[in-house]
């Protein structure tokens, strides 16, 4: 296979939105921002749509649509390109903050399938929204900036950890342990004197100066963080990984990697027969559940605004066959072949690092469970538009059939009828909090969406 030249200007971008899209919002704010400066519009700027306007679709600034309408009839079909732009993570409880012995902690519930213990004494960074009773809505960015403080889960010792280490991974580390350290106030000076509710006092003292500090910096109190989005992320910036630079090292390449690739590609062609559409969709790490999961009908309606503003009268025959005859790239990454764990692979249908993208027939475990299977039909319609565009692909699995498994979104599109495949690239260290991809991989699939969105089905 040959090795095709670098586009480093993608690169740097690429790496610019891992760093500033760490939660949906943010990317959904990262990706209504790339639109607009291409000359898309809000869907609600327009009463009609002709071909060639170009409009963006939000839900709940936490799933976004683009579209570029084509010059046939948007009966017969969209070329659709789909990621999601969730990533596991740890989530704020609640009623989030206490203090113990003196020691200030966010309570967190894990979100996503995650290993726990590679979470634990790790630089973390808090990201989110907190929303006040008066309808304001604080933004909340604190670890990123280099004069800003970290956040950290601790660890036991090796010396007192004989018991932990005696249980499993999965255990050894348990959810209501992953409690992120807020600040620390040491004990006051010993007073035999004091009154019982002065030691009371002195003891919550930790807890009221994180409050106090988070008043000062954000005019909120404590009862604000009921209505708070808050999201635990590893601190840092996505770097370039190995002597050779020829890798990426960043939190959150599942599924941001197929996302941003995906909206570069859909804002660089231009649509031509075919209307195109790139959606971003949130909570496929937790079952596309919700109302900004692929699940719901957050993509028919999407659609249905699209039929409404490019037909004489709205019809809902036109939407279903819209949908029907849609082809979709559902785009999440694969797990990479790994050398030093070759015995999880079947390595003829691994796919490789720098291997291009990675085309899944089929995802899902335990005997193909919640895969859509696509058809053998619009593999090869697939293949012949990467070959004719020279673009490096590869057949691949997850990993050996007892061993495991994983879903897509891919069924969920294909419950309206349309050809789905799945589509991305191989990631090393899948769901920990630093993944690693290749370059040559994200510009393969950079140019495997392109080549996919001129379709003509």
């Amino acid at each position: 296979m040959e090795v095709t030249k670098i586009n480093e200007r993608l690169i740097v971008d690429y790496k610019n939105f891992l760093n500033k899209g760490k939660t949906e919002r943010e990317c959904v704010s990262e990706i209504v921002k790339m639109a607009r400066e291409n000359g898309y519009k809000d869907v609600s700027e327009f009463k009609n749509l002709k071909s060639g306007d170009k409009v963006y679709i939000t839900k709940m600034n936490k799933a976004v649509a683009l579209f570029e309408i084509g010059v046939g009839q948007i009966e017969n079909g969209m070329n659709i390109l789909c990621a999601h732009i969730d990533s596991p993570r740890l989530d704020a409880k609640q009623n989030p903050i206490y203090e113990k012995d003196f020691v200030t902690y966010l309570n967190t519930h894990y979100y996503g399938g995650i290993k726990k213990y590679q979470w634990t004494a790790i630089p973390l960074a808090i990201h989110g929204v907190i929303c006040k009773k008066n309808g304001e809505t604080v933004n909340v960015v604190i670890g990123e900036n280099q004069d800003d403080p970290v956040f950290c889960i601790s660890d036991i010792l090796p010396h007192l950890a004989q018991e932990q280490m005696k249980d499993k991974a999965s255990d050894f580390i348990k959810g209501e342990d992953l409690d992120v350290i807020l600040g620390f106030v040491p004990p006051a000076k010993r007073d035999e004197n004091q009154s019982k509710d002065e030691k009371k006092d002195a003891k919550e003292k930790s807890k009221k100066t994180i409050l106090a500090i988070l008043k000062e910096a954000y005019g909120i109190e404590e009862n604000d963080l009921e209505s708070a989005e808050l999201e635990i992320v590893p601190a840092g910036k996505a770097r370039d990984l190995g002597l050779d630079r020829s890798m990426i090292l960043g939190y959150g390449q599942d599924d941001r990697s197929c996302a941003f690739t995906s909206v570069a590609a859909m804002i660089e062609t231009r649509a031509q027969k075919r209307t195109t559409c790139c959606l971003c969709v949130d909570k496929e790490e937790i079952g596309s559940v919700g109302a900004t999961g692929m699940a719901s009908n957050l993509f028919e309606n999407m659609v249905a605004e699209i039929v409404a503003r490019t037909e004489p009268a709205y019809s809902e025959l036109t939407l279903r066959r819209c949908l029907e005859r849609s082809c979709m790239l559902s785009s999440d990454v694969n797990a990479a072949y790994d050398p030093i764990n070759a015995n999880l692979y079947d390595k003829e249908n691994s796919s490789m690092l720098g291997g291009g993208v990675a085309f899944q027939k089929y995802t899902g475990s335990r005997g193909k469970y919640s895969a859509s299977d696509a058809n053998p039909e619009f593999i090869a319609i697939v293949r012949n538009a990467m070959n004719k565009a020279n673009v490096n692909y590869q057949m691949a699995e997850l990993g050996k059939v007892d061993q495991g498994g994983g879903g897509t979104i891919a069924y969920h599109a294909a419950k309206y009828g349309m050809d789905v495949l799945d589509a991305g690239v191989a990631v090393l260290s899948m769901h920990a909090p630093w993944e690693i991809a290749s370059k040559e991989d994200i510009c393969q699939i950079y140019e495997c969406n392109k080549a996919f969105l001129v379709i003509d089905k």
